[in-house]
């Protein structure tokens, strides 16, 4: 894969990961303090549950890897990853979504928005791009995810695309 590289990019977000960890202390703190009161009760075993959650998140999210080569566009957050042939994409343009819903998460997530139901790689800070599909990926008909540099990797999937 590596041999016919094309563009390669990774992404960090001192902002989402900061969220996720503040998240994870606050739900950690939560659990320690009802763990000292009522013991092992239901309640604290989801705060600390909830801790472990946002855990991962902040080591899985962490770094977006994207990787393009002469076949395939991949996305990566660490476990979690998305590959489009190049032959299934049917266009790329910057991804114009509501402030609510550009804003509402970070990670990976699935939803929809203008009738197009998308899976997201994002942070929520970085420009975000959106890849149309010519078929399908199960329901999902798009993927966006954020890059620095959304013009030049526009441009670099578009000339393989007519190539």
């Amino acid at each position: 894969m590596d041999s016919e590289l094309i563009y390669q990019e990774k992404l960090c977000s001192v902002r989402t990961t900061g969220l996720f960890l503040l998240l994870m202390l606050i739900f950690f703190s939560l659990g320690t303090w009802r763990w000292t009161r009522s013991g092992g009760s239901l309640l604290t075993w989801v705060l600390l549950g909830f801790s472990g959650l946002f855990l991962f998140y902040v080591v899985n999210f962490r770094t977006l890897a994207i990787h393009l080569d002469r076949e395939i566009f991949q996305v990566r957050f660490g476990l979690i990853r998305w590959r489009v042939p190049l032959a299934n994409i049917a266009s790329v343009e910057r991804d114009v979504i509501p402030w609510f819903l550009r804003n509402g998460g970070a990670g990976v997530h699935l939803f929809l928005s203008g009738g197009l139901y998308r899976v997201n790689f994002n942070f929520l800070e970085h420009a975000r791009l959106l890849i149309r599909f010519k078929e399908k990926a199960g329901p999902v008909q798009a993927l966006s995810f954020s890059t620095r540099q959304p013009e030049m990797l526009t441009t670099v999937i578009q000339q393989h695309l007519e190539a």
